[in-house]
């Protein structure tokens, strides 16, 4: 365990740094992209803990609570039964903290704090920092705790020293930090109580022999304020590309995507088949609870998105079906936000990653078990979204994707997803209602991809 700095507070002191670092953090968090409070106000922020990794560098978790979101602005409310999460989130900072300001580190600036401990310091995002991000490498290389903090790896798989330090600016939801081409860190950002199932399906699925995935190497967590997953090290898959750049590379110039979706819906037919061995399956999902959720979610969107208003009552029948449907499949973990930004094609073969699921469902939520269907839907609607960015609309090219997509499923599964019509509109149709939800918010000029398919979907129900 490290010594403890002078400007490292006891539990008992908590709120002492938070003069030096509240006027600062509430400035700079909502500019973040892995921020998720941008449409409520912070109204509170306090230290949950503070650890000093090594000198100059501090591992912060802090607790930011927010604004009731405004009437009529359109929150998805989670399935009936699960509880709603409180107006609050936790986040994880790491700082570098330098006696003065350091040019080349100008992005990752966070501020100068003019009073508390902290006064006069230059603060800097610490993942931008080469030197830090190798310390970090370091401290997963030789496992211990660190205070409230437990640095963990797989004794089999060796990582060694010196691996230049790259962070990736395309994540929203965390920071990713690849070392030397041979390593990934996924660092979390916004932090639940819990195992994340970034860490729990990887490692659970390596044990099945899944080469789908690429298995965990080594991991931190907290133990305070409660037991939480901080970050995951996996191996890099050098040159791989993914599945959302190579749909638009085919589109643009005019290649067929069919035999690559047809060995991504073997990929994924064969990622659930290790999840079924590795994690305890259900019987089939109780159809009118689910349908009830589907609604619910489908109405709270309407009321934030008039364009959804004149489908309602056709969209409503999709859920509706549920009822005098065939059950399906019998539930178990899925991935839970599967499209074609995460998947991987390397030396042609497909590989799944990002098992985080959705940042903004309560991690309990996303850890359920689940039709296998509702990853089948998020895939196809991920066809008809690639397709959406070519001039003119190749409605045909999404068409042949996604048959071949369930075609090449069906051969690893044993169950073929478009004869189970109803099931697999009420996901997709539950997919679409979400992404109208996030685009109206987040990409109004992105809200006619969505749209188009509540049309088709709603003309099917008529």
């Amino acid at each position: 365990m490290p010594k403890t700095a002078s400007l490292v507070p006891s539990a008992e002191s908590l709120a002492g740094p938070m003069t030096s670092l509240g006027p600062l953090l509430r400035a700079w968090l909502p500019h973040q992209r892995w921020f998720a409070g941008k449409d409520r106000p912070v109204t509170d922020l306090r230290l949950l803990s503070m650890t000093e990794l090594f000198p100059g560098c501090l591992h912060l978790l802090v607790h930011a609570e927010h604004a009731e979101v405004p009437a009529g602005h359109g929150t998805v409310p989670a399935p009936a039964g699960t509880p709603v999460p409180p107006p609050a989130d936790c986040y994880q900072l790491l700082l570098d903290v330098r006696q003065r300001p350091i040019p080349r580190l100008r992005q990752a600036f966070i501020g100068r704090p003019s009073q508390g401990p902290l006064a006069g310091l230059s603060l800097y995002d610490a993942l931008y920092d080469p030197r830090s991000a190798q310390l970090l490498l370091e401290r997963l290389r030789h496992p211990g705790a660190f205070g409230p903090l437990r640095f963990e790896a797989d004794p089999s798989v060796p990582v060694p020293g010196g691996l230049a330090p790259r962070l990736l600016n395309a994540e929203q939801s965390n920071s990713s930090i690849v070392y030397g081409d041979a390593f990934i860190l996924k660092v979390f950002r916004r932090i639940q109580p819990g195992v994340n199932p970034d860490l729990e399906v990887p490692w659970a699925l390596a044990r099945q022999d899944c080469g789908r995935v690429p298995a965990p190497v080594a991991w931190f967590r907290t133990t305070e304020p409660e037991a939480a997953t901080l970050g995951v090290l996996q191996p890099f898959l050098c040159g791989a590309d993914d599945g959302w750049t190579l749909a638009l590379r085919a589109l643009a110039t005019g290649d067929d995507f069919t035999a690559q979706a047809h060995q991504l819906g073997e990929a994924t037919a064969e990622v659930h088949l290790a999840l079924a061995g590795a994690f305890p399956t259900g019987g089939h999902r109780e159809v009118t609870r689910t349908a009830a959720a589907m609604t619910e979610r489908l109405e709270a969107a309407a009321h934030s998105v008039p364009a959804l208003r004149p489908y309602m009552s056709r969209l409503r029948t999709a859920f509706a079906a549920l009822a005098d449907c065939d059950a399906g499949p019998p539930v178990q973990r899925v991935h839970g936000d599967l499209h074609l930004g995460q998947v991987l094609r390397a030396e042609r073969e497909w590989f799944v990653i990002d098992f985080e699921g959705e940042p903004s469902r309560p991690l309990a939520e996303r850890r359920l078990a689940e039709s296998p269907v509702r990853d089948v839907a998020g895939m196809l609607r991920s066809f008809d979204y690639a397709a959406r960015q070519r001039r003119p609309w190749r409605p045909e090219w999404a068409h042949r994707c996604r048959e071949a997509y369930c075609a090449g499923y069906a051969s690893r599964a044993g169950w073929d997803p478009r004869k189970e019509h109803a099931l697999l509109r009420a996901y997709e149709t539950d997919r679409a209602v979400y992404e109208v939800l996030y685009e109206a918010r987040h990409r109004p000029d992105w809200l006619a991809v969505p749209m188009a398919a509540i049309e088709r979907l709603a003309a099917r129900g008529g």
